[in-house]
């Protein structure tokens, strides 16, 4: 399905509508990211009650980020135990 003929979303942040469009069968994945990014953009706004708009938006988006790079490290690191495991039989 090309882009164009994708159904369009309309989700909130920070009390703005978007309209964008989801690959079919990405609807769920795109509200939970939704869910996501308000729940950071709330967590980061409870830290720092001052910031709003582009910074508030681009602190809470580095937290994610970073959580990420942990998740990536972590995972790569069982990934590293589980192949020496495995190489150790």
């Amino acid at each position: 399905m090309r882009l164009q003929e994708q159904p369009i979303n309309v989700v909130s942040i920070l009390g703005i509508d978007y309209s964008i469009k989801a690959p079919e069968g990405q609807e769920e994945t795109l509200a939970q990211a939704v869910r996501m990014l308000n729940k950071a953009l709330n967590e980061t706004k409870r830290q720092y009650p001052t910031l709003i708009g582009d910074k508030l938006l681009v602190l809470a988006a580095l937290n994610l980020c970073s959580k990420q790079v942990e998740l990536q490290k972590e995972h790569q690191q069982t990934l590293a135990r589980t192949q020496a495991q495995i190489d150790a039989t």
